[in-house]
């Protein structure tokens, strides 16, 4: 422990000073050697598709044998810092940049005044003289 190095006091009351009980202080987790394998594992997958998520990755391990949870999987996809690389956005052409295109204001039946197009056809009334 930190502070019984530093401050030369004993477990028991180094852990009364931080109010926490000394039994978390012997507690030795198990988790980093028993995950190790498995985030080996889904690192190496993750390279290989790099497009694939956790939970396509979750998939592959549970077709080679792996018995684990998709939560598990998720838990240490995120502590492992492995992210499914953004995708680039489609390029849509511009209105105008071809040598068929027409620039804006251009296109009949449209006006740009208040910056939306809007139509300049007007509803036409028909009359019937008799007589």
């Amino acid at each position: 422990m930190h502070l019984r190095e530093i401050f030369e006091v004993s477990e028991r009351r180094a852990c009364r000073v931080l109010e926490q009980p000394r039994s978390s202080q012997r507690h030795v987790s198990t988790k980093v050697g028993k995950d190790a394998a498995l985030v080996e594992k889904m690192i190496i997958l993750s390279r290989e598709n790099p497009r694939y998520g956790y939970r396509r990755v979750w998939a592959l391990l549970k077709r080679e044998g792996w018995a684990v949870n998709k939560k598990r999987v998720q838990r240490l996809w995120r502590e492992a810092g492995l992210k499914v690389p953004a995708s680039r956005g489609r390029k849509r052409r511009r209105l105008g940049s071809s040598e068929n295109g027409c620039a804006k204001g251009d296109a009949p039946n449209t006006s740009t005044t208040s910056g939306a197009t809007t139509s300049r056809w007007t509803p036409q009334r028909t009359t019937f003289v008799t007589g």
